[in-house]
């Protein structure tokens, strides 16, 4: 079957998305230069020509689910909370009258669910290649530290949002949020809660639970 793509689509992305149609509906063993060709309805030899070798083939897949994930995950659409929370009339963490979340914090956790729900409910195919790509990774070091590079785009902007949230430890919660998503994607996609995607309110509830434990409870207020 034929890679479907929209006019204008060049070749590379023809063959990068060919190559996770196949590690889709084949998996790792399925992926093979010949394939890739047929199921992008390219001369044989084309993809050969762009990516020679095995290697250079995964990390075209790799690159291509990278902005292919972007994409979904939008993270450029989250709102930036305001900054850490200060005594007053909001600081009920410190004492204070608490009239609400903090700055921000329904907004974030509303960006962020909706981000999540996109992903498990409209491309479950591409948490499919992730896993594909992730397992192959932990036996080819040279991909590993690819695929590891590619994923700084995510976890980066994400230190940085906790950071702006008022995190006093950005690196070590961004770690903690990336756990409990990549969990919640792989028993959605693969795991005992596959016909059971929970549902944006839920994923709210997850996420003001999560942000409320690691940065003050009127997180956990929505």
């Amino acid at each position: 079957m034929a890679t479907r793509t929209t006019p204008g689509t060049s070749r590379a992305d023809l063959i990068a998305d060919a190559a996770l149609g196949l590690l889709t509906e084949r998996g790792m063993r399925g992926l093979t230069h010949r394939a890739v060709d047929e199921r992008a309805g390219l001369p044989q030899g084309s993809t050969s020509n762009y990516a020679r070798t095995r290697q250079a083939l995964l990390e075209v897949a790799v690159r291509r689910l990278a902005e292919r994930e972007a994409r979904v995950l939008a993270p450029g659409e989250l709102p930036v909370p305001g900054a850490a929370p200060d005594t007053g009339a909001h600081d009920g963490a410190n004492g204070g009258p608490d009239h609400g979340p903090a700055p921000g914090a329904t907004a974030l956790v509303a960006g962020l669910a909706v981000a999540l729900h996109r992903y498990l409910t409209r491309h479950p195919d591409l948490l499919i290649c992730r896993y594909e790509l992730a397992l192959e990774a932990t036996r080819r070091p040279e991909l590993r530290e690819f695929f590891d590079a590619t994923g700084r785009q995510f976890r980066e902007p994400l230190v940085a949002l906790l950071a702006a949230a008022g995190s006093a430890e950005p690196e070590r919660h961004a770690l903690s949020l990336v756990a409990w998503c990549e969990g919640l994607m792989f028993s959605c996609a693969a795991g005992s809660f596959s016909r059971s995607v929970p549902s944006e309110e839920e994923l709210r509830t997850g996420f003001a639970e999560l942000l409320s434990g690691m940065l003050g409870p009127r997180w956990g207020r929505h």
